[in-house]
């Protein structure tokens, strides 16, 4: 599953446009142009001169700036061409103290819509202080971005079964697998194997030069806890202000990655049933059992008879599961829910497949970013490992007591890097503690269904200078969640510079 940030802004169908790359798209010239900040000086490593010395050109966008940061395609090899990052910058409203680098999450999700709608993502305190720049991490967004499927074929690739039960899906499973990889590897081959996570953590340091700034201040959710992680131990003394909100652990193998995330999004599940029960009258069964039953048993019956909608494309069972986890992001969000399960019950899956198509930035009968191609290539060059299809009933009962719900999709999604034509040439197997960072605040919140709270638990510990924040709540990400305790933390750290207590419960 996807790993975003602000669900809310995602749920309102805010996601930046993205356009389609082709082979050899992705090279550029060498960066030109002048801007209005001069690049920080230090010490650059040897070939990267030209990039770590750029002038960003800033111009009007939508009421912020925005500008074009080159970046080499190949840091084993910068003479090899360019990438293109898309930059969006909203001013303080205020006096700015620095610039604050921000990333959603996904991996995919472009960053400069965080920028874009600053005031949806960060309180008044924050955008007063800093300068916010979001910006589309490579392959993402405007930066360059993947294309690996047709629009028609991603609507197939969402739609079918996720956990096939019989050999005719097993065996168009696997072929949609295929497709899946040699379509990246027809479309996009010049930057298909060049958008790990190490990657885009080398362009935030060209970034941060060609800001002006001796330190970097960071503020990642989600996926860009990751980042920011990666970020802290391939630069360490360049770590200024950073907080990192809904972790991942980085030292988790994508098996045991995705173990904890059918554990986190069966935890968020059962806690939506639940509320819904201890309301009275839930129209989902009388019993927290009851109501499970009552999800798993719709998902039998759609994968048997998908639903007709209010559109074109019937609900099938694919878009009903992402129908059902995109609003367990967010609690503001268990309502739609409701309506969604509701009128699924009743033989209408129009609202499930609304809200599986905002699941996949699909809007107007297109898709509006490459996120669902981006995050599946990202993830496998971080991490390729894979099973066979024939390997999956031996994996299926770790995931099932994981998730009895959920856990048999999480099994079949342990076959999606079987195939990936591309490796990984920067580091893959990068062991991270950030030795010799400064303070580096770890939030959690206690039932995060897509990174599970005993993950920032892991990543404060593993970060020698990591000091865990946690927040009591469910959904995805803590700050600016109406938490004031959470939020005052964040805004003493990278406003003020007050390092919170290392332990602190929200």
């Amino acid at each position: 599953m996807p790993k975003g940030a602000v669900v809310a802004v995602l749920l309102a169908g805010l996601l930046g446009l993205s356009g389609c790359v082709g082979e050899g798209d992705a090279l550029r010239p060498a960066p030109t142009g002048s801007g209005d900040v001069a690049p920080a000086t230090e010490d650059v490593p040897a070939g990267l001169e030209r990039f770590y010395g750029q002038q960003l050109s800033w111009s009007s966008c939508g009421g912020n700036d925005c500008a074009v940061l080159e970046v080499p395609i190949d840091y084993t090899d910068p003479g090899a061409g360019s990438v293109g990052i898309a930059l969006e910058r909203a001013p303080a409203t205020r006096d700015a103290i620095g610039t604050l680098v921000v990333n959603p999450g996904g991996p995919g999700v472009p960053g400069t819509d965080m920028a874009a709608n600053a005031d949806g993502y960060f309180a008044p305190e924050l955008l007063a202080a800093y300068d916010v720049v979001g910006f589309d991490p490579r392959g993402t967004g405007d930066s360059d971005p993947i294309d690996c499927l047709t629009d028609g074929e991603l609507d197939a690739y969402l739609a079918e079964d996720p956990s096939p039960d019989t050999p005719d899906e097993e065996e168009e499973f696997a072929a949609t697998g295929e497709r899946f990889w040699e379509g990246c590897e027809e479309r996009s081959s010049a930057i298909a194997g060049h958008v790990s996570t190490v990657e885009v953590a080398r362009d935030m340091d060209v970034l941060r030069a060609v800001l002006g700034e001796q330190q970097l201040d960071y503020f990642g959710f989600s996926y860009g806890t990751l980042l920011g992680a990666t970020y802290a131990e391939l630069f360490p003394e360049r770590v200024g202000r950073f907080a990192l909100d809904g972790a991942e652990d980085p030292a988790l193998s994508s098996l045991e990655s995705s173990l904890s995330q059918a554990e986190g999004f069966e935890t968020a599940l059962r806690a939506y049933v639940s509320d819904c029960v201890d309301g009275g009258s839930c129209f989902l069964g009388d019993s927290l059992q009851e109501g499970l039953d009552t999800i798993s048993e719709l998902f039998d019956e759609i994968d048997a008879e998908p639903l007709p909608t209010n559109q074109a494309r019937d609900l099938q069972v694919g878009n009903a599961f992402y129908g059902v986890i995109f609003p367990l992001y967010l609690k503001d969000y268990w309502p739609a829910l409701d309506k969604g399960l509701n009128e699924a019950l009743e033989g209408d899956g129009s609202t499930l497949l609304l809200l599986a198509d905002l699941y996949a930035d699909r809007k107007g009968g297109r898709y509006t970013s490459n996120l669902l191609e981006a995050l599946p290539l990202i993830n496998c060059l971080d991490d390729p490992f894979a099973i066979a299809p024939e390997e999956v009933p031996d994996q299926m009962p770790a995931f099932e007591a994981a998730s009895p719900t959920f856990g048999d999709v999480f099994a079949w999604g342990m076959t999606s890097c079987d195939g990936i034509p591309f490796t990984a040439t920067d580091e893959p197997d990068l062991v991270i503690d950030g030795a010799g960072a400064a303070p580096i605040v770890v939030i959690g919140t206690t039932r995060d269904p897509a990174t599970p709270y005993q993950e920032a638990v892991a990543l404060a510990d593993e970060l020698e200078s990591g000091v865990l924040v946690s927040r009591d709540g469910d959904g995805h990400t803590a700050y600016n969640r109406g938490n004031d305790c959470i939020d005052d933390a964040v805004h003493g750290y990278l406003v003020d510079g007050v390092v919170p207590e290392d332990g602190l419960e929200c």
